[in-house]
């Protein structure tokens, strides 16, 4: 692959497809850890919120249609 590269004339030498390759891999890893660290504080922020309330969606409905009659007819 590295020989590929260098034969396609985009890089210059091995060196320089293995250098470029680093750089990527550098990066993925930085966002890799980024996304990482983002999920993790939404976890926490999750845990943090209290414990999670049943509910019917049903009943949600159904208080919301009251409520838009109730608008509707003042």
């Amino acid at each position: 692959m590295v020989r590929d590269k260098v034969k396609s004339g985009l890089y210059t030498s091995a060196s320089e497809v293995i250098r470029e390759a680093l750089r990527l891999m550098a990066e993925q890893d930085s966002i890799r850890q980024v996304k990482l660290d983002l999920l993790r504080q939404d976890i926490y922020a999750g845990m943090e919120s209290g414990t999670a309330v049943v509910w019917n969606p049903e009943e949600v409905k159904k208080a919301g249609r009251k409520k838009h009659q109730e608008r509707q007819s003042s």
